[in-house]
């Protein structure tokens, strides 16, 4: 979790409470150790946010505190929008899609009156249309996030279905499908699978050898010199 959000989340532990709240209650709340709590109670605290308490007797946040508000031109809250819609609409990944639809919950939720209200009429339409798939896309972004190999079920244009130990480190999000780019210990080469033919998929508990950036150079200086 980046530090942003953590502070966003905590700002919405104390706004949920009236009355005060131990240190070690928000900490174990927001899954994070009392020393960073204290850090980001003081970064708050510094950017005007009202928090009352001291370590031992709690916390409270005194009414009136908001964000500064986000000011994004008529062009970016259009970017936006359209950007989290293509994700909500055409993305297989059911965590992937709630998150884009939190995500400009959240943008919105902080905007100027003018600017919600530009969000609200765009008039710029995403249409449903992603395949489906047959496993949970979003193990596969976990698995790249933390470096992880994968072991997946791939079924290939005739029907067969082998079972494959790949590095993954990039999904493309294109019109027609989702493709994972990996390094695949059968073939020992860099390989492309299509989403919707993964037929299974377990995140292994190894990290794979290589660093995903260094994966993504060597992947595209390849297929520049493949083009």
């Amino acid at each position: 979790m980046s530090r942003a959000a953590r502070l966003l989340d905590l700002l919405q532990a104390l706004r949920n409470r009236s009355t005060p709240v131990s240190g070690q209650d928000l900490a174990a709340e927001l899954g994070i150790s009392i020393r960073t709590l204290y850090r980001d109670i003081a970064t708050l605290q510094g950017q005007g946010a009202d928090i009352q308490g001291e370590p031992g007797l709690g916390y409270v946040l005194r009414p009136g505190f908001t964000l500064p508000p986000l000011m994004f031109s008529a062009d970016e809250i259009e970017a936006l929008v359209l950007g989290s819609r293509w994700v909500a609409a055409r993305s297989s990944d059911s965590r992937l899609s709630s998150s884009a639809q939190q995500a400009l919950s959240k943008i919105t939720s902080v905007l100027p009156a003018d600017l919600r209200d530009r969000v609200e009429a765009t008039t710029l339409l995403v249409p449903q249309g992603a395949n489906a798939d047959s496993i949970d896309a979003a193990e596969i972004r976990l698995a790249i996030r933390d470096e992880r190999k994968i072991t997946i079920g791939y079924r290939s244009l005739d029907e067969a279905v082998s079972r494959r130990t790949i590095w993954p480190f990039l999904i493309g999000f294109f019109e027609e499908a989702r493709i994972v780019a990996g390094w695949c210990e059968l073939r020992q080469d860099y390989r492309h699978f299509r989403v919707d033919r993964i037929e299974t998929v377990e995140r292994l508990p190894e990290r794979y050898p290589k660093r995903r950036a260094v994966m993504l150079r060597e992947w595209r200086a390849l297929y520049t010199r493949k083009s």
